[in-house]
């Protein structure tokens, strides 16, 4: 099993990425650390899905570039 800090190094944890760049974000709840299934944009202080524009309703604790799966 992948510890937090293992997957949290992964991922960019300082900053945001450039306005409308769409990356891969990782989300905290109390169950753990999960990767969003779609890509994210950082914009105007919130996270919102990069097709939608909906905002993301959850902790934010990392992003990056997107991997292909």
């Amino acid at each position: 099993m992948v510890t937090r800090d293992q997957r949290l190094a992964e991922f960019n944890t300082q900053g945001t990425p450039q306005p409308a760049e769409a990356v891969q974000v990782l989300c905290e709840d109390k169950s753990g650390t999960y990767l969003l299934p779609f890509a994210c944009v950082h914009a105007d202080g919130q996270w919102r899905n990069a097709r939608t524009g909906h905002i993301v309703e959850a902790q934010v604790i990392g992003w990056r570039q997107p991997r292909g799966e």
